[in-house]
């Protein structure tokens, strides 16, 4: 089994609140030691297997990044799968204000030196994807010109075997995609389910989410079922969703957002229950500080909040 490590801290560089997280594989003591060299002294482990791409405790890690804060890994691998995969997860960082850095390699988003080199590995993945374009409609070109049928031999005579191969391709390609999607998702079903129904999770997961990112709730349910199966969330999350007051909805939805993040401001939460189409107490659409405090307030008497972070 392969031991993936996340590690992180709140660093006490110039004041600055900077928090450095890292994740690295701890298969022997250099490594740990150059993470812990480069400032990162809380680790947190998982296990997974070689052939399989989860890493909820990374997504979990990813969740809490926020601006001004860097990734820190030894190696790039440890992040991204592919060259496409690592300029994703950077541009999603980079989204969020925050910072990458690999200690192994020439990238550290934070200097102009670390985004040049990015900006070629940019430029050299869009010319291997056009590369690859060109293979591939020269090769179809080509056996077209010699009479060859396109396709698999094994799925035009609908043999048993090549569908069962074709079929868990295709799954292992769905898991794939999800685990790129992982901390949009997972950290918020394992925290709220099954206490919150469906419908709020899914207004929570899309709330910071760009609209072409948002899930539906049959995807959402769908990625849910997905990890269920494979090990990676309890099956407790898809039990039925006790019935809750009816004024008791709102300060659960506020808790999940502050849980979520215990440094959001309150006019954070304002903007983000608006984006969410949530209504007030009193039915508008427009969220004030003060309703939201006092929505706070009412969580944690009902014991909504871990512990007080109002």
């Amino acid at each position: 089994m392969e031991r993936a490590i996340a590690a992180y801290r709140f660093s006490r560089k110039v004041g600055l609140g900077q928090r450095l997280l890292s994740t690295e594989d701890q298969t022997n003591l250099p490594q740990s030691q150059a993470l812990i060299s480069a400032g990162c002294g809380e680790i947190h482990e998982e296990q997974a297997s070689g052939g399989n791409r989860a890493r909820p405790v990374l997504a979990r890690v990813l969740e809490r990044i926020g601006k001004g804060d860097t990734l820190v890994v030894v190696r790039i691998d440890r992040l991204a799968r592919s060259l496409s995969h690592l300029l994703e997860e950077i541009e999603r960082l980079e989204a969020k204000g925050a910072f990458f850095r690999s200690l192994t390699d020439p990238i550290d988003t934070s200097s102009p030196q670390g985004k040049f080199t990015l900006q070629v590995l940019g430029a050299a993945a869009e010319f291997e994807r056009a590369l690859i374009r060109e293979r591939t409609k020269a090769g179809l070109a080509s056996a077209r010109t010699k009479g060859r049928v396109g396709g698999n031999p094994g799925l035009r005579a609908r043999d048993p075997a090549a569908l069962r191969k074709v079929r868990l391709a295709r799954q292992d390609g769905y898991m794939e995609r999800l685990n790129e999607t992982a901390q949009d998702w997972v950290p918020h079903v394992r925290r709220l389910r099954p206490d919150m129904a469906w419908e709020d999770v899914l207004r929570i997961v899309n709330g910071p989410l760009p609209r072409e990112r948002q899930w539906s709730q049959s995807r959402l349910l769908r990625a849910v079922n997905a990890y269920v199966r494979d090990g990676f969330l309890p099956e407790t999350v898809l039990a039925r969703a006790g019935r809750r007051e009816t004024d008791d909805r709102l300060p659960a939805i506020v808790a999940a957002i502050k849980g979520a993040d215990h440094d959001i401001t309150l006019q954070a939460i304002c903007t983000r229950l608006e984006a969410m189409r949530e209504r007030t107490p009193r039915g508008r659409t427009s969220w004030q500080p003060s309703s939201v405090k006092m929505l706070l307030e009412r969580a944690e008497r009902l014991g909504l909040l871990g512990h007080s972070t109002i």
